[in-house]
This record gives C-alpha cells, structure tokens and sequence, in this order.
C-alpha cells in the first residue's frame, strides 16, 4: 500500500520540487486551518509533513531557511490577518495600513519557522529532523511569547480546541507542550513515506497513535472526576455590543453608559453577587467623575459590586497619561478596588521605539500619548468575595504569566473588548485562549467582552455558559463549585515543556541512523 501510494504521489512531488518556496508558502497557508474556529485537524496530516519533507530534501541549510520562512509567511499572515481589522475602525487615519499589517506579519513571524527549519538541518536524516524540527518550533513559540514584549498568538496547541479531553494535556504540559504533541503527530506520515522497511514505517504510524491515545486517556480520566456543581457565588456578564466606530462618538457616550446600566437592572439582578462590564466600558473616567460613580450604583446588586473597564488618568511627568484600568464599585457608588493593564499592546496602547519615530504616530486607540503601565499581576480582594486576579484583554494570551507565584488568586477576571477586531476569526481565538490558561493554571476564568465572546470557563478549560459573538444581552451564571484546582504545568510552568524540548533535540543529536 505505501509502495502504491509513493508511486502515486512522487510524479506531484517532483513537480512541485521545482518551486519549493511556493509549495511551502501554500502549505503555510493550508495550515491556518487546522486552528480555531475552522479546526480543520486533518488537513495538518497534509501541510506538515510536506513542510517537513521540504526542510530534509533543501539541499542546503540556506534552502531549508527559505523553506521555513515562506511557509512561516503564509501561516503568520493568514492567521493574523484579523488584525488588520482594527485599522479599519479609523479608515481614513489607517486603513492604507491594512495590506502592510499582512506583510508584516508573515515577514516578521516567518523567521519563527525559518530558524527551526534551518537548526533541523545540523542533524542528519528525517527521523533526527523530525525531533528537532518539532522541538525547534515550539521553542520558537516559547521565545515569540517574549521577544520584543511578546505574541505568542495562535500556538499550534491551540488547534485541539475541538476536543476538551485532548486538551486536558495543558493541565500538565502546557499549550507549549501541546504544539509539540501536536507537530509530532502531524509530521508522523512523513517519517511514515520515507522509511526504508514494512518494520520502521509501522513505529513511524504508531508515534502519533500512541501520543493521541496518551493524551486522551489521561484527559478522559481527568474528566472523569471533574466536579461541575455550582456554587453560590453569581455573576452577571454585561455585553451591549457597540460597535467599535459608535464606543467613542462624543455624541454617544452618555448613551453608551446608559445602556450598560440598563441590561445590568434586568430582572435577576438581586439574585447575583457581581456584575462585569467588559475593557474600557465606561467611558469616563470615574476617579474625575463622581456624578457617574452614583449612576452606576444603581447597577450594583444588593451588598454585591460592579466590575468595570476603563481609561483612567494620572498625572505623570508634567502631563495626564491614561491607564487601561479596571474598578470594583459598591453599592455605594464608591470605589472599593482598582488594577492597571501591565502588558500593553505595542501600536495599540503606545508607540515602541518612540524617541527614533515621527510625533504625529499615535496608538491605534487615537489616545493622545502612550498609556501608562501597571505594575503586574495581583489578587483583588472584597468582602464575602474570594480573591480575584485581573486580566485585560491580551494580558490572557501568554502561558504561565498571568498568576503572580507568590499570590494566587481563586480565580480570574478577563475584561476584553474584541469589536475592534468584527466578525473574523480573532475573537473566537482569543477565547480559546482563555480556555487554555484555565486550564493550565486550574482557575475558573470570567470572560466579559464588550460585543463577545463573553463566557464562564471552568478550571477544566469547559465553558459553563456563554454569549455569543456580537450577541447584546447578559449573561447570569453561578462560578463553579471547584472554583480552583492545582495542576503540574502551573506549578512548574515553562520548564516541563522546555524540558521536553531538550529531551528531543537530545534524541535527534544521538541518533545514528543513515539519511534517507
């Protein structure tokens, strides 16, 4: 059969030999849809073993670089592209920028497949590169998460989304280490093709059977004991979904706010302990505006509070610089608590490289200066409220760097506003990757996002309840009775996927078998 099949395939092979780059530039971008929302697992059995086959027949490293980077540029571009989206809220000031955010992405995040590609190339033979290349990329993940203040958006872990037993394996090897369980069973058929006796291409199929079969086992049984009763701890999610270009009409504000408070003071509202408004809900600044700490007041529940996003200003340096914030209101109309955004977005919430750039460059969010960043993880604690950790919008997305080790919370907050970004594929990403971080770090996660996705997500990474994407409404549920759970990845964090990693670069480096 494998005879049968190589026949078949090596005329196309040949073919396409002639033009590698444009063969791994279209793989790149086949590749896009093996993550979320279209979780298309099969086709990565077709991109990433000819991704691999490619690296291992360039017949030099510079080849095999130029390989990577043509298949890194159509992944990264595709799977990015929803970025693009928020320069069109302002079109006139930045939509020229749109085709350029496409370039710079496959062109700057290529290189994160250039280099695993062409560090495979100093070990000889397919099954040594089939190691590396997999430990290669994922370490490349692990550095984009940090380098240049990090992105680590989209990792391949991410595309077992569509089975919450599989992805239980984040509970102990983290979303970096699902990439690599991941990429050593998309690129088992190659070993499988080139492997030179009946004896050696079965082994080849059994890798990736035996990895599925692991990693669903072990997130079968985790389930298994999973304890889904709720508690008495309520929460109500308010999602008005203004679109983005109406959030900051001067002429809509006081509508805009009126809105949030009326769908908080839908029936039920008694029956909670806490409402959450999405990032920068509010429009104003509470601090400077006590007439609006009175309105919201009258959308706190009995003894409960009210969690709101909002751009808060301090006096720093001879000037007012804004901060991305959150508040916790009383029923008093008083502030009880309050968190800044630590982890700002580069062009979105300030300018990198400011002092060597044009003036007139401002964010994307048409803030007149650079936000000021917060000072890092914390733990909000109210009365009769368990502690929380707050998260605002990307602030989620990076593994292990979003729960301070030396104070836990119970659980955690995500305020998020995903309408810059429409109706594409961002949002629905961004959810799963909360559900990750739930899962890896074993806390329930309350997801509020101004036109949705919002959700409830258990420690096990499950969504108990949620509203969909530029749904208008509220959202009540009650958090889980197994609020938090502890787990291997979260107390460890980075270091077992590394670990991993090493492991297989260790494997390839000893391997003496011939190259084929």
């Amino acid at each position: 059969m494998k005879m049968k099949l190589l026949q078949a395939i090596r005329p196309k092979l040949k073919l396409f030999a002639r033009s590698p780059k444009k063969l791994a530039f279209i793989s790149g971008v086949l590749s896009v849809a093996v993550l979320p929302p279209h979780s298309m697992f099969w086709l990565g059995f077709l991109s990433f073993p000819i991704l691999l086959l490619l690296i291992n027949s360039a017949g030099t490293k510079k080849n095999a670089f130029a390989v990577g980077y043509w298949f890194g540029f159509g992944y990264f571009a595709c799977n990015m592209a929803w970025i693009g989206n928020a320069l069109l809220i302002d079109a006139a000031r930045f939509g020229w920028l749109y085709p350029l955010t496409l370039a710079a992405a496959g062109g700057f995040f290529g290189l994160f497949v250039a280099f695993p590609a062409l560090l495979s190339r100093f070990f000889n033979g397919l099954p040594a590169r089939y190691l590396s290349f997999s430990a290669f990329w994922v370490l490349f993940e692990w550095i984009r998460s940090f380098i240049f203040t990090g992105f680590p958006w989209n990792l391949l872990g991410s595309s077992l989304s569509f089975s919450d037993t599989m992805l239980q394996a984040a509970a102990l090897i983290g979303t970096y280490g699902l990439s690599l369980l991941v990429l050593m069973i998309f690129t088992a058929p190659a070993l499988y093709m080139y492997s030179p006796s009946k004896k050696r291409a079965f082994a080849a199929l059994l890798i990736p059977l035996s990895l599925a079969a692991t990693a669903y086992g072990y997130g079968f049984c985790r389930l298994k004991q999973a304890d889904t009763s709720p508690s008495d701890l309520a929460v109500r999610i308010v999602q008005p979904s203004i679109p983005q270009a109406m959030k900051w009409n001067s002429q809509k504000l006081e509508d805009n706010f009126a809105e949030y408070i009326k769908l908080s003071q839908a029936p039920g509202l008694e029956k909670t302990k806490i409402v959450i408004w999405g990032e920068t809900a509010t429009p104003f600044p509470l601090d400077f505006e006590p007439r609006y700490l009175a309105q919201i007041a009258r959308a706190v529940p009995p003894q409960g509070y009210l969690i709101t996003g909002l751009v808060r200003y301090q006096y720093h340096n001879g000037e007012f610089r804004p901060l991305n914030s959150m508040f916790a209101i009383n029923d008093e109309g008083k502030i009880a608590a309050s968190y800044d955004k630590s982890h700002l977005v580069p062009f979105g919430e300030y300018i990198p490289l400011r002092s060597i750039l044009p003036e007139w460059i401002r964010p994307v969010t048409n803030a007149v200066t650079d936000f000021l960043p917060g000072s890092g993880p914390s733990v909000t604690k109210l009365p009769d409220i368990p502690g929380f950790g707050t998260l605002i919008c990307y602030e989620i997305i990076f593994p292990h760097r979003i729960i301070s080790s030396d104070n836990r919370p119970n659980w955690l907050i995500n305020l998020t506003n995903d309408g810059w970004y429409g109706h594409s594929q961002g949002p629905y990403q961004h959810l799963v990757t909360t559900r990750l971080r739930a899962l890896e770090e074993g806390r329930t996660i309350v997801r509020a996002a101004n036109s949705g996705i919002s959700a409830v997500i258990s420690p096990y990474g499950k969504i108990i309840a949620s509203l969909g994407l530029d749904k208008k409404g509220w959202l009540d549920a009650n958090l889980p009775k197994q609020m938090f759970l502890p787990t291997i990845y979260g107390r460890f964090g980075n270091l077992i996927p590394l670990i991993l990693c090493l492991m297989n670069i260790g494997f390839a480096f000893f391997m003496r078998l011939p190259l084929r």
